[in-house]
């Protein structure tokens, strides 16, 4: 596996938003999105080559039983990530994937829940819209917002894709996050507004 870092700390966002969670961070994205917070693991140079046994060995000597596999994209080491997480799963660890919504994560669904990130227009960058049908209510969906464009955009995908699990509303870190709460509110959509918990500690 290409490692950029294995670290704990509180979950950031997402449905285990809080809770203490020992993060795998993988390096390489197929992506570019504008507002990239780790722009450090797009590249897979910046990862350290680690066998999944060794990356194991560093979870289980860290007292956490909650494991978020995050990147980059991490599912651009699909076999690796598969086999780090059925070993996990068996070891009774919780384990999700944070993953962009270009690469089929079936694979990994019988180890780990999903959490989507379905890219906004103002990321730059597109996701693929016909895997939010393989959610499960195990999984979740994630919007980052920016503004007006990307809220349409994401009441658009609401209203014509079919997606399972929660669904987060998230603005983009100096975004007006009022407005974006008042559009939860006046929408009715079934969404849940979250922001970044990481940003506000300034925690990785």
């Amino acid at each position: 596996m290409l490692v950029c870092d294995i670290f704990g700390s509180l979950q950031g966002e997402g449905q285990h938003q809080g809770r203490p969670t020992t993060f795998i961070r993988l390096a390489g994205c197929n992506l570019r999105c504008a507002w990239c917070d780790t722009p450090e693991s797009q590249e897979e140079e910046a990862g350290k080559a680690m066998t999944v046994d060794a990356v194991l060995d560093r979870i289980w000597r860290m007292k956490c039983r909650n494991v978020c596999i995050t990147g980059g994209e991490p599912l651009l080491q699909m076999g690796e990530v598969v086999e780090a997480c059925r070993r996990l799963h068996r070891m009774g660890y919780s384990v999700e994937i944070e993953t962009n919504g270009t690469i089929d994560f079936r694979p990994v669904q019988p180890f780990a829940s999903i959490c989507m990130d379905v890219k906004c227009p103002s990321s730059g960058q597109k996701s693929d819209l016909s895997l939010l049908q393989y959610t499960r209510d195990a999984d979740s969906v994630k919007f980052v917002v920016a503004g007006e464009d990307d809220l349409a955009f994401a009441e658009k995908v609401l209203t014509h894709c079919p997606a399972r699990g929660e669904i987060f509303i998230s603005p983009v870190y100096g975004a007006d996050e009022r407005q974006i709460a008042a559009w939860v509110i006046d929408t009715g959509l079934p969404v849940r507004f979250q922001i970044q918990l990481h940003k506000y500690l300034e925690m990785k």
